[in-house]
């Protein structure tokens, strides 16, 4: 009995001993809660007092938290108008660059495109103190709980603020245009010109090709402007295939059908009103569509031109009494081929009036160039050489245009420069035009109608721009330099008639250039401003050089080519000292002299 009794005792005794075993875990477990939770207030509290603490220091310094970044450039711990002196150098730089652009596509002779975005004519304007002062707010612009925040998220997260900015959209869309016109393969849309002497109306169907990719394009250059700490650098273009847009024979109707109207003009105010002939198809427009509906290069649908009594160039000189700009440019006389193309083109502007607020669109009014209509082949540049084209030489006509136009001081809209450097004018004063791809546009920003003079005689291409002046009048001058130059090349081409041994050259090269030219417009004899032009960039002429190869065996065109040597421009960016800028004659009978050639007369 006492055995059973003690092992009773035992029982009862183990689930004491458990549950005391347990309350103490328990406690135990509590006690480390306890420490835990109270450690951690701890932290809370010495962080909010240590973040307190840094809110006051930071409302009371002048700098920028650490940490912060502006456009990726680091400005933690400079005060407001160190950042602005830090960054201005940059953006300062950034707005005078060039961004070259390729493609991967090469030009017929073998090279790569490459063309150029130039910051400068884009305008570029930062808006660094909106960016500095959102830099400096950081842990100011609120409650002292959330500014306590956003200084330890700093520490811990990386706070880059960009700049706001803002270009020239139109600008840039220009640029892109441009480079549309000149890459390799570009797409040509369908085109129309009114042949008004034959009473046609001719449509060109246009061809498929590459088009630049315009919005990544732009983004790209956006990114760039965003970079202010790069140099200049190349950007790949994104190219894709294009179709011609359908012809619409509807929309040109449209834009062609007019009724013949009188020219006239009022005074007090003075008021031109040109004279308008009356433009309608000949046939129905059931009939015209017939005529799209068979696949070929070129379209005639005919027309019937009703022609005013009273045309515009018949009102007289009094409509167009002052000489507002002119330029002159020489040719080679004897070159017959040529001298015909510079002619029809030239008679092709002459007596145009443009209205106030019109833009001249240069291929619309001198239209295709082709057999038909007169042109003959004479030089042009295309693929990297000198080849004969129909209508080569009329830029001369373009450029010749281009000058005038900026010596009376009206606004270039559209205008793209040569492959190569031409004979007629100096790097930068030229304007060259493809049709369908490339064209030459000015618009009238004056108060009153201007007509447009061209004459081609004796070696001498003339335009003058003629209006009435304005009240306020200034004196125009254009300035010139060459920011760098691309080596030229040497290809000799293997030539089975020649002996062994001797070379003739069938083409001579030059060295490519960067140029930039300003307008810079006086006042009483003061500069009133210099306005960039362009910033324009010319190839390389490579010499081709035949080699004699008579009796042996051929081997492939060997190009030499020196060690690439980048150009960069030089300094100052802006000309101080131009050489010898060029002004408009003030007798409209007496031409400027003529420039020294820098290539053989082409373009």
């Amino acid at each position: 009995m006492v055995e059973e009794q003690e092992k009773l005792e035992k029982k009862d005794k183990i689930p004491i001993e458990k549950e005391e075993k347990s309350k103490k875990k328990e406690n135990k477990s509590k006690k480390k809660k306890i420490i835990i939770i109270a450690i951690i207030i701890a932290i809370i509290v010495l962080a909010g007092i240590l973040s307190t603490v840094f809110a006051l220091v930071n409302s009371k310094s002048d700098k920028v938290l650490s940490g912060i970044t502006i456009n990726n450039v680091e400005v933690g711990g400079k005060t407001k108008e160190e950042i602005k002196t830090l960054l201005e150098e940059k953006i300062n730089t950034k707005k005078t660059e060039d961004v070259v652009v390729k493609t991967n596509q090469q030009t017929a002779d073998g090279g790569e495109y490459k063309g150029i975005i130039s910051f400068e004519q884009l305008q570029l304007n930062y808006k660094l103190d909106e960016a500095i002062d959102k830099a400096y707010n950081v842990g100011r612009d609120s409650n002292i709980f959330i500014d306590n925040f956003n200084i330890i998220k700093n520490y811990f997260v990386k706070n880059n603020i960009e700049i706001p900015f803002e270009y020239d959209n139109d600008e840039l869309t220009k640029q892109i245009d441009t480079i549309n016109g000149q890459i390799p393969g570009a797409v040509v849309e369908s085109s129309y010109d009114i042949d008004k002497e034959e009473s046609e109306l001719i449509i060109t169907r246009g061809k498929a090709g590459l088009e630049v990719d315009e919005e990544t394009l732009k983004q790209e250059v956006e990114n760039e402007i965003k970079n202010v700490e790069s140099a200049e650098k190349e950007i790949q273009i994104s190219t894709r295939n294009k179709e011609p847009d359908p012809i619409d024979l509807d929309k040109i109707y449209s834009e062609i059908h007019t009724e013949a109207k009188d020219a006239y003009y009022t005074k007090d105010p003075f008021t031109l009103y040109p004279h308008v002939d009356g433009v309608d198809f000949a046939i129905s427009m059931e009939e015209a569509k017939k005529l799209l509906e068979e696949v070929k290069d070129e379209y005639v649908i005919p027309l019937k031109i009703t022609h005013p009594k009273i045309t515009t160039d018949k009102i007289g000189s009094e409509a167009f009494p002052d000489l507002l700009g002119e330029f002159t440019t020489y040719y080679n006389g004897g070159d017959t081929n040529r001298t015909t193309n510079l002619r029809l083109a030239s008679n092709k502007i002459n007596n145009t009036v443009i209205m106030p607020g019109e833009t001249f669109s240069y291929n619309k009014v001198v239209g295709k160039r082709t057999v038909a209509a007169g042109y003959k082949e004479a030089a042009t540049y295309a693929g990297g050489k000198v080849v004969d084209d129909i209508g080569g030489g009329i830029c001369q006509i373009t450029s010749t245009l281009y000058n005038a136009v900026i010596f009376a001081n009206l606004d270039i809209v559209s205008r793209s420069n040569h492959q190569f450097v031409p004979s007629y004018v100096k790097a930068g004063r030229d304007a060259t035009v493809v049709y369908g791809a490339i064209d030459f546009k000015f618009k009238n920003t004056r108060k009153y109608p201007i007509q447009i003079k061209s004459t081609v005689s004796g070696g001498v291409a003339r335009v003058a721009i003629f209006g009435i002046k304005e009240e306020t009048e200034y004196e125009i001058k254009i300035e010139t330099k060459i920011t760098g130059s691309i080596p030229m090349q040497t290809k000799y081409e293997d030539d089975a008639t020649l002996e062994q041994g001797k070379e003739k050259v069938v083409q001579k090269g030059h060295n490519g250039t960067y140029s930039e030219a300003y307008k810079v417009m006086y006042l009483n004899g003061k500069v009133v401003s210099r306005t960039l032009l362009s910033k324009d960039k010319y190839n390389q002429m490579t010499t081709i050089i035949k080699r004699g190869t008579k009796g042996v065996v051929t081997t492939p065109p060997v190009t030499e080519t020196p060690p690439e040597q980048p150009a960069t421009p030089t300094e100052p960016t802006t000309p101080t000292e131009p050489e010898q800028p060029e002004t408009p004659a003030t007798d409209p009978e007496t031409p400027t002299e003529p420039e020294k050639d820098q290539t053989n007369e082409i373009g």
